[in-house]
């Protein structure tokens, strides 16, 4: 498999040939004015990229990579602004070097020489990062800028059966996680989108939530301990199942984007492989009817590993139903899930959820039982980056916004953005539709993730996604909700974020970087200002 440098995942895996024209007779029912050129990504060549500024000592060289395509690779994560920017050839912060140290001690003399020389160090693992994360935008106080990947320490070094947990690498990717535990009977069970396209640094640094919506599906709740290369040294924490020895050291760089260290490995805490598993998909009148059940879902103690709720308009997109859908599933190592599933379907059926087909019952031992309408929505939505690029080609607006909020402000919220989103596209000259998903829930609130499909100008979608962007994002605080829920801050959602933390938390947080980053060179913006000259 060859991976993309400008967009989502493998080439080989692009949407083209049937599913390109299913997908476009989709979006064309939805908006009849949406333009059918496919434009095509420019060769590398033609981006004309400057030669590094800066040079790695000689020690370094093995490791270190000054290729053009790899470092325009490195220049920008995958949001719907990166992918349409490399689309029209415009990436206008490349980093200087791609460096790729395959142990901790050449993360250290990175770290040492950057520190020295005033370079600016973008820690970087699948580079899937939809808010800035990874660009080097970083200002002009550096001499250059070094994009640090960490995806060549990849080995999980020790695992403890005992107390089922592992030593692992931070920049192993998803898969191969798995399948160096999967011999053992073990699993991390955490499965992001970007599963197959993220490491476990990049989950810990962003403090991403994986597939699972209830129970243990944020990396926070899978750690161990950390042990984090500063450039004023390493700070490693104490394996322990709970401790309240006061404020968690592991909580300080759990979402931390690099700005504070780079994580270089983790204790993370294992679970056995599940055997028995039950999926359905319950349809629902209205959104409404699937919010009430989705409630009561989320408060009964049920704990559903999937409990995702597809309005009508995001379910006829996503897998063709015409009606709003709850893709519903349990999963156990240890027994049947058969009980839990009546349960929760009794629920469903308590706020007017209907079924197709009955709901499905695995084990380990009849692989053949899987299929059905839930299995279609996993397909779905691991293809869905695939396809938002396939109609960013396009000159299409096809881009998200996540945020949790309680449940008793889910009504408004959902109001406002829908109203923002709209004002914004009728201002922008586009035309659209705005879609809502649940992907995680909580007894005391959801986790929406709201679509946006809109009709966009060739040439002009960044900015008109921009516009879109920032009168939701206004629309998201206003409503008391967060700015992001699992997508991290990066450098798009900081003028949110800024907004969003207490000011005091804010002066804490830049004191602690003082200490541990004395020369402000780690991800300069992300999180805080950079602070070089002042």
């Amino acid at each position: 498999m060859t991976r993309s440098w400008w967009g989502w995942g493998n080439t080989e895996d692009a949407v083209v040939g049937r599913e390109r024209e299913a997908l476009s007779r989709r979006v064309a029912e939805l908006l009849p004015g949406a333009d059918p050129t496919v434009h095509e990504a420019p060769p590398v060549e033609s981006f004309g990229t400057a030669a590094s500024r800066i040079k790695a000592p000689s020690a370094l060289a093995p490791i270190v990579s000054d290729d053009v395509r790899d470092r325009l690779a490195h220049s920008h994560g995958q949001a719907f602004r990166d992918v349409v920017r490399a689309l029209l050839g415009t990436l206008p912060h490349v980093p200087d070097l791609v460096v790729r140290p395959t142990r901790e001690a050449e993360v250290v003399q990175v770290l040492d020489w950057c520190g020295d020389a005033g370079v600016a160090v973008v820690p970087f693992g699948g580079g899937t990062s939809v808010v800035g994360g990874v660009e080097p935008r970083v200002g002009d106080d550096y001499a250059g800028t070094v994009s640090l990947d960490l995806t060549s320490m990849n080995r999980v070094l020790e695992v403890d059966r005992t107390s089922r947990a592992a030593l692992v690498q931070a920049g192993v990717l998803g898969p191969d996680l798995e399948d160096q535990l999967r011999p053992q009977g073990f699993t991390l069970r955490f499965f992001p989108q970007s599963f197959e396209f993220s490491t476990l640094g990049g989950w810990l640094a962003t403090r991403a939530g994986g597939h699972f919506a209830t129970a243990l599906t944020h990396i926070d709740d899978l750690t161990e301990s950390l042990r984090v290369v500063t450039p004023a040294g390493v700070v490693e924490s104490r394996r322990l199942p709970a401790s309240g020895a006061g404020p968690s050291p592991d909580r300080m760089f759990l979402g931390s984007e690099g700005s504070l260290g780079v994580i270089t490995q983790a204790w993370v805490r294992l679970q056995d492989r599940p055997r028995w598993r039950a999926g359905a998909s319950v349809g629902f009148a209205d959104h409404a009817h699937g919010v009430d059940a989705v409630r009561a879902l989320s408060q009964s103690g049920l704990h559903p590993a999937n409990c995702r709720l597809l309005d009508p308009v995001e379910a006829f997109l996503n897998a063709g139903s015409p009606t709003a859908v709850l893709v519903l599933g349990f999963e156990s190592a240890d027994h049947p899930v058969t009980a839990r599933m009546e349960r929760a379907l009794e629920l469903c059926r308590d706020h007017g959820g209907t079924l197709s087909e009955p709901p499905r019952h695995t084990d380990t031992a009849d692989r053949s039982a899987r299929g059905g309408a839930a299995d279609t929505w996993r397909s779905s939505f691991l293809r869905m980056p695939y396809q938002r690029d396939a109609l960013a080609a396009q000159g299409m607006i096809v881009e998200t916004f996540e945020t949790a909020c309680t449940w008793d402000r889910y009504d408004g919220l959902r109001a406002a953005v829908e109203e923002a989103a709209r004002d914004a596209m009728r201002r922008v000259g586009a035309t659209g539709v705005v879609t809502c998903r649940f992907t995680h829930v909580y007894p005391d609130g959801p986790a929406p993730y709201f679509g946006i499909y809109a009709t966009g100008s060739w040439g002009r979608t960044v900015e008109q996604w921009d516009e879109i962007k920032a009168a939701v994002s206004e629309a998201l605080l206003a409503s008391g909700a967060t700015i992001t829920h699992h997508h991290a801050v990066g450098r798009d959602h900081r003028p949110w974020y800024d907004r969003q933390r207490p000011d005091l938390f804010a002066a804490a947080l830049r004191a602690g970087k003082a200490v541990l980053d004395p020369a402000h060179v780690l991800n300069p913006g992300a999180l805080l200002d950079p602070l070089r000259g002042t």
